[in-house]
């Protein structure tokens, strides 16, 4: 009963806690303040009005009252209209607000969330408070913080931005700054690297204090997952070519075979027979070639269940993975080495350098480090569970400055993949003879590609965007409202760019022309696997109150149903064009997105079950390392554990407290790397315990907190044994020479997380399909 009680209340919570539009009533005597104000800021000078701004912050120290939360508005709204010559509608301001509330903010595209931003974050630097604005990618970061300077000066606030070009001197600089901007990946980055700093006055960070996050979504739930890892040079991990060729000529359903979902795939006996004979009669699944059974795996893995132009694609010689939320290029993103390695030799291609991972912070840990959190995106509501579940944040939903108008048809489904297509070209060609710019959202590059093609042979140029360079493309797409354009693009390819109706130089004639015509057209080539990324997608037309219009072209054969709804079947027979007109197609498609959701959601529930213990145990080991590295701790603990060998050594005091500092972060350091280590090779055999009926998240809980009891006892002797023997002189401590060689060279990425499970899980799911292949049989 207390059980049924408590899931009970649970959803009553989440009931209540729904998103919903913020009730302006509350904000209207806030707003008529600020206009009440506003009249008067307009008379002070540029120094007067930063002079009121630094009264303001002398003031609101500590947090914003309702006075300073009305004079901080009408001061930004002044600030904006003399910086940027726009002057913030009543709807940004709110969003400005409920930003200072610390929540997330849903605003649609082109009502102005990077200007709601800035006020927001200049609010909470009037406060006192350090703030990083963080971005999806550097040409935003950048972007917006240039964009956005002008406000922040007449504010009276310092800003800055980093990106990967920023040296540490410049990466200090930014982050001393009272705003800072940067991808999220780089200010994790930086993170990871003060991690290996030995003396403070190498630190780039400063405390973590509030983080204002930019496209919120993508952010805090499509990217959550992903590790971003810090790598010392090692031995290269090489792909084995050998093993790629035997397994390029392997058949499938023969030699080997794929899960319904396609995330696994297994040899045979046949195909594990076959291979074993091409590498000398071998037997696969002895110890002695442990090494070669990864080895095939990984490759049959890169050759089953990765495409070339869908996961990833080849350029200047290298493996680019392919972001699937954004449908772009993931800069700087690698999978683990063996998958990763195995591609490159599928591929023909020198292996990339490895190496051991010395530290790592996934995105929902480094977002977890700040005191306070806020956002902002076009579609928070869809996550908004997750953003309550997973960082205690609740959703506003700020209404548009004027209503949107947009038509959204209801989906176009056809029987197969060239029906679909050659409907969609025709839509385009018929839609292009008008003069409408169009744009084409794929769901792939490979896509994308293919869809420029047919319209090329139908006799349609067309712009090709697949997200390879963020600067550039920013400026193509800002130009695909132009009358007659027609732009062919990946999901996220020139994000955070509005489309302005007669394009991005043209005046009102040009804006009244295109609006004529019915403004914007967004096709989609099919459902994402997100209704979010849909929306995304459909929201960049109807900006502002423009005329718009969207429409999905679908097929029960695309990725999407065949994956998450094998069994779609329509409810009556297609037309001479393939076109399915009823509504069980319909469901079909709606029900397979709703399970791929489902999926995403429990990948990413059970992913923070296993990240969220190493997180507290990385902050337990960071903050006796900040101790280490800040104060005289490490002197004193190896004072007291060598007292004999300390008194004994004739060197100045200063010199052995550096020694001393030294010796304590190698083996702190080397400690956490070989515990990162063993966890990992925990996480990847942890599932043979549910063939015994243990739950795998408890028996990795125990290892994990069993290996870490000791950890810093440990650490504290082999730094007692080092300072024993090492040689220590007037200059100090050769560490190299003590045997302590910290990596030549390190270097920073992100690991797309592995998209198939363990072997030992592949062992599991085959186990429970044939109990399910058994239990049908048995009827």
């Amino acid at each position: 009963m207390a059980a049924f009680l408590t899931r009970v209340k649970g959803r009553f919570q989440r009931l209540l806690e729904r998103p919903a539009t913020v009730d302006l009533k509350k904000y209207g005597e806030v707003l008529t303040s600020i206009e009440w104000r506003e009249e008067r800021v307009k008379k002070l000078s540029d120094a007067e009005l930063t002079e009121a701004a630094g009264e303001l912050r002398e003031k609101a120290l500590g947090g914003l009252d309702a006075q300073g939360m009305v004079e901080l508005c009408a001061l930004g709204r002044e600030a904006a209209r003399r910086g940027l010559d726009q002057r913030p509608y009543d709807m940004q301001l709110v969003g400005a607000m409920e930003l200072l509330h610390g929540r997330v903010v849903e605003m649609g595209t082109g009502e102005g969330k990077t200007l709601a931003g800035a006020l927001a974050a200049a609010g909470y630097a009037l406060q006192g408070r350090s703030v990083h604005v963080m971005s999806v990618n550097d040409y935003l970061a950048r972007r917006d913080a240039e964009w956005m300077a002008p406000v922040y000066g007449l504010l009276g606030v310092s800003v800055g931005w980093v990106d990967q070009e920023s040296t540490p001197d410049e990466r200090r600089a930014a982050y001393g700054k009272d705003v800072t901007y940067g991808a999220v990946s780089e200010i994790g980055f930086d993170v990871l690297r003060d991690r290996l700093c030995t003396d403070v006055d190498d630190l780039v960070h400063r405390d973590p204090d509030v983080a204002l996050i930019d496209e919120a979504d993508s952010v805090l739930v499509d990217e959550a997952r992903v590790p971003l890892v810090m790598a010392g040079s090692t031995d290269d991990a090489k792909g084995d070519p050998e093993v790629a060729a035997i397994v390029r000529a392997l058949r499938p359903g023969r030699d080997y075979e794929r899960d319904e979902d396609n995330r696994n795939a297994w040899l045979t006996a046949r195909g594990a027979k076959s291979v074993e004979k091409a590498l000398g009669d071998i037997d696969l699944y002895s110890g002695d070639h442990s090494d070669r059974l990864a080895a095939v795996n990984a490759a049959l893995h890169a050759h089953a269940l990765l495409q070339r132009d869908v996961d990833y694609i080849v350029r200047d010689g290298k493996v680019h993975l392919i972001n699937t939320s954004r449908g772009r290029i993931a800069l700087l993103q690698r999978w683990p080495d063996g998958l990763q390695a195995a591609v490159e030799a599928k591929e023909r291609l020198d292996p990339t350098e490895s190496g051991e991972v010395l530290d790592s912070i996934s995105v929902q840990g480094l977002i977890g480090r700040y005191q306070q959190v806020c956002g902002m995106t076009g579609t928070a509501t869809a996550v908004s569970e997750q953003l309550r579940e997973f960082y205690d944040l609740k959703v506003s939903v700020i209404p548009p400055n004027k209503p949107c108008v947009r038509e959204d048809e209801k989906d176009r489904i056809y029987d197969t993949v060239d029906h679909k297509e050659a409907a969609l070209v025709a839509e385009i060609v018929k839609v292009h003879e008008t003069g409408r710019p169009i744009l084409v959202g794929t769901l792939d590059v490979a896509e994308s590609e293919r869809v420029a093609e047919k319209l090329a042979e139908a006799g349609v140029s067309s712009v090709v965007l697949n997200a390879k360079n963020d600067a550039e493309e920013a400026a193509i797409v800002a130009d695909a409202g132009a009358h007659a354009a027609v732009t062919v693009s990946t999901q996220m390819a020139g994000r955070g760019t509005d489309i302005r109706l007669g394009g991005a130089g043209g005046d009102e004639d040009d804006h009244d022309k295109v609006a004529e015509l019915g403004g914007l057209y967004v096709i989609a080539t099919g459902h994402y696997s997100s209704s979010r990324l849909d929306n995304q997608l459909r929201g960049r037309s109807g900006r502002q109150g423009d005329p718009g219009g969207s429409v999905v072209y679908a097929s029960l054969a695309d990725e999407l149903v065949t994956q998450y709804a094998p069994d779609a079947a329509a409810g009556s027979d297609p037309d001479d064009d393939g076109r399915l007109d009823d509504a069980t197609a319909q469901r079909f498609i709606e029900h397979a997105q709703r399970v791929a959701e489902g999926v995403h959601l429990d990948i990413h529930r059970n992913t923070w079950r296993y990240t969220r213990l190493i997180e507290h145990q990385r902050g337990l080991v960071l903050a006796y390392r900040d101790d280490v590295l800040r104060t005289d701790l490490a002197a004193e603990q190896l004072k007291e554990r060598c007292p004999d060998r300390w008194a004994a050594l004739d060197v100045d005091d200063e010199v052995l407290g550096k020694v001393a500092r030294q010796i304590l972060l190698y083996h702190l350091d080397d400690r956490w790397t070989h515990h990162l280590a063993f966890l990992s090779d925990v996480r990847e055999t942890i599932h043979l315990r549910a063939l015994a009926r243990e739950t795998p998240i408890d028996e990795f809980h125990r290892a994990a907190i069993g290996e870490f009891k000791g950890i810093m006892k440990e650490i504290g002797e082999r730094a007692g044994e080092t300072f024993e023997e090492a040689e220590i002189t007037a200059d100090g401590i050769d560490l190299a020479a003590a045997g302590l060689r910290r990596p030549t060279s390190t270097w920073t990425y992100l690991v797309h997380d592995n998209p198939f499970d363990s072997d030992a899980e592949q062992a599991l799911q085959r186990v429970r399909a044939a109990i399910k292949k058994v239990k049908a049989a048995r009827g």
